[in-house]
């Protein structure tokens, strides 16, 4: 598995899911308001709209949460948003990207780079670590959506670049910007997919063992908690030895 879906697993046998998915549903619906205010408040002519309603679908945000977000755009609100990427190196030197959306960019700035420094890493500049990664599309199914050769055929027609298909399921790529037209098709052949949205995917990995991963998911953790981050992603990979003692 990567490094990202590894860290789902960590958050769900941790038992975090409640204060999680309270956290997740804020920040889906900033993306949603944000996404609304800068394009049509109609998903089906705003392409960004579209793929953050799917997004926060996939993970139930409820229906009336989504329209809410929506009217919030119309009403002013989200005009303030900034959208921000802070790149830098965690323990052990894995590669950091952090992805903001905030209202202050001093505070955020402040908040991101003291946590680097208190948990062993180092917060660079925007493109010091960006070149280890690749933009795109991801769409994710679970593996019951069907066999391996069923979805590669769907995701071939479909447009997309690249599957990779395990016991947990089936995880889709694409380039980042085709990934509404490929969501839509991979959707009228397979269904409504668990999750759909734009990644930054390692080219390069740093493997860890259990005291490096402990260090970077305490990192993870703490940026992830804060309201101003929308989303973690880092280029390690672990055995599943050490997954199993985490």
């Amino acid at each position: 598995m990567a490094g990202h879906s590894k860290w789902a697993n960590i958050q769900h046998r941790k038992g975090r899911q409640d204060a999680a998915r309270s956290k997740l549903f804020s920040k889906l619906s900033k993306e949603i308001t944000v996404a609304a205010k800068m394009g049509d408040p109609d998903p089906e002519k705003n392409p960004r709209l579209r793929l953050a309603v799917k997004e926060a679908k996939a993970v139930s945000v409820p229906k009336d949460v989504i329209d809410r977000a929506i009217s919030k755009s119309q009403a002013g609100e989200g005009d303030d948003y900034e959208e921000i990427r802070y790149e830098g190196y965690g323990p052990n030197g894995v590669a950091v990207i952090v992805e903001a959306m905030t209202d202050n960019r001093n505070r955020t700035a402040s908040t991101v780079r003291s946590t680097f420094g208190k948990h062993g890493g180092n917060l660079g500049e925007t493109g010091s670590v960006s070149f280890m990664f690749e933009r795109k599309g991801e769409v994710v199914y679970p593996a019951e959506v069907g066999d391996e050769d069923t979805v590669l055929m769907a995701a071939l027609e479909a447009g997309a670049e690249d599957v990779e298909s395990s016991q947990d399921g089936h995880t889709i790529y694409c380039a980042d910007t085709d990934l509404n037209e490929v969501s839509t098709a991979l959707e009228a052949d397979l269904g409504e997919a668990e999750s759909t949205k734009l990644i930054w995917k390692p080219n390069v990995s740093t493997e860890l063992d259990l005291e490096g991963a402990q260090k970077l998911f305490r990192l993870i953790e703490v940026l992830e908690d804060d309201d101003d981050i929308q989303r973690v992603t880092a280029n390690f990979d672990i055995s599943d030895e050490v997954m199993e003692q985490l």
